[in-house]
């Protein structure tokens, strides 16, 4: 990236912004639902939606492309975590399934925002700068 092109905060990012009002939707999910009573299960989806933001963040601040991309995997992977977490509860009826639905429409669009900034980040890329799959 040339100094006219990076971003200066992740702030900014439209996907980390919307990452963090998906993990809020999930927050207020958990502490108003049946899976407060829950608390390894609410743990884990607590964790695994405030993941998403937060390695976009920490990914961001490291300030090379390569620990930029390690850290949007991460959160990809965070977010599958969560959709997962969100199917399971809502067939063990922890969520209705109205706010389910609205949830997973969340991390839906999350994923192909995170998508999109993960396939522009790899063009930009050269073969040396491509992260190692197995770090």
């Amino acid at each position: 990236m040339t100094d006219g092109d990076k971003i200066r905060s992740y702030r900014v990012l439209k996907v980390w912004q919307r990452a963090m009002e998906a993990a809020d939707k999930v927050l207020d999910m958990v502490e108003n639902g049946p899976l407060a009573q829950k608390y390894r299960l609410a743990g884990q989806i607590e964790a695994s939606s405030a993941s998403v933001p937060a390695n976009i963040a920490e990914g961001h601040e490291l300030g090379t492309r390569r620990q930029y991309l390690k850290h949007l995997y991460y959160a990809r992977g965070s977010l599958a975590e969560t959709r997962t977490f969100l199917e399971m509860f809502q067939k063990r009826n922890y969520f209705d399934a109205a706010t389910a639905r609205a949830a997973w429409s969340d991390y839906n669009e999350v994923g192909k925002m995170l998508n999109t900034l993960i396939t522009r980040l790899e063009q930009g890329m050269d073969d040396t700068d491509a992260p190692d799959p197995n770090t």
